[in-house]
């Protein structure tokens, strides 16, 4: 009987890891109403994929764990493609161990193109630092979501809020062909703009005029900058229109929406902008 149940056993623990190598979850409470996906990678599994929204993935990539979660529509077909949104949240967002896994799903930021009347793959994930490191990381998760997931290669977009903006800046600039179009919000740029004008990625800035931590400069600066770049790359002005935009609301823009102080947190109403929204999901890469 001990043999039995020893064999039994290890028979469960190896059921239990079902996931593709590479890729795990963590630990979610039975009550917590969110879905863990039993089996990652379902392009390479026979598996029907689990749909809706997979919290609290782990994917042992190249620079360390990567910490993110996941949606997929719940018609989600594999026979089909579906645009796909990589996103990442802010400071208070990021990982800092066990307690604050799960701390991005209920941002808008993610929400809001779960939510959009076409269905879209969205990705966000928990990076621990805004350099060099968790660029190199969100361009893994991408590429790891190309790989085993149906997505549309010409609509792959890029969204980025404060530090998220930074790691996607960086991320953006260094795989230029991956990203038809990229959101930044509310953060300061910190990769190259010749790659990004070169490979025509399009690119919305949003900022506030009185934004308390990076301040408004710093949006006028990454347009400027990608504004010469664009013209370097032999895009006419009309040309460069269509792929750039600057906004820089005013704090009257903020006070109607019952926004009168962190005007740095107030950044994130660009998620709330349906034409913001619009405007990247327009975009596809040139074949």
């Amino acid at each position: 009987m001990k043999g039995l149940s020893l064999l039994l056993t290890l028979s469960l623990l190896l059921t239990g890891c079902g996931g593709q190598a590479g890729s795990r979850q963590e630990t979610i409470p039975a009550d917590s109403g969110i879905v863990q996906e039993s089996q990652i990678g379902q392009e390479n599994s026979s598996a029907p994929a689990q749909t809706g929204l997979i919290a609290e993935q782990v994917l042992d990539g190249a620079d360390g764990e990567i910490h993110y979660s996941y949606y997929l529509p719940d018609s989600y077909d594999s026979s089909k493609e579906y645009p796909m949104m990589v996103v990442m949240p802010g400071y208070d967002m990021m990982w800092f161990g066990e307690d604050s896994s799960g701390s991005n799903l209920d941002w808008k930021g993610f929400r809001v193109w779960t939510e959009l009347e076409e269905e879209m793959i969205v990705v966000s994930a928990q990076l621990t630092d805004w350099g060099e490191k968790s660029a190199r990381q969100a361009v893994e998760l991408t590429e790891y979501f190309l790989e085993n997931f149906s997505v549309d290669e010409s609509r792959v977009y890029a969204a980025g809020y404060s530090a998220g903006g930074e790691t996607m800046s960086q991320a953006v600039s260094m795989r230029p062909d991956l990203y038809a179009a990229y959101l930044h919000g509310a953060s300061q740029w910190d990769g190259e703009f010749a790659p990004v004008a070169e490979n025509q990625v399009a690119v919305y800035i949003f900022m506030a005029e009185n934004d308390e931590y990076y301040g408004s400069q710093k949006a006028r600066d990454a347009y400027d900058g990608l504004y010469a770049a664009y013209e370097e790359a032999g895009l006419s002005e009309s040309e460069i229109e269509k792929l750039l935009q600057l906004e820089i609301p005013e704090d009257a823009y903020f006070n109607r929406l019952g926004i009168y102080d962190n005007y740095h947190g107030g950044g994130n109403v660009l998620f709330d902008d349906p034409d913001i929204l619009n405007w990247i999901v327009q975009h596809r890469k040139n074949p």
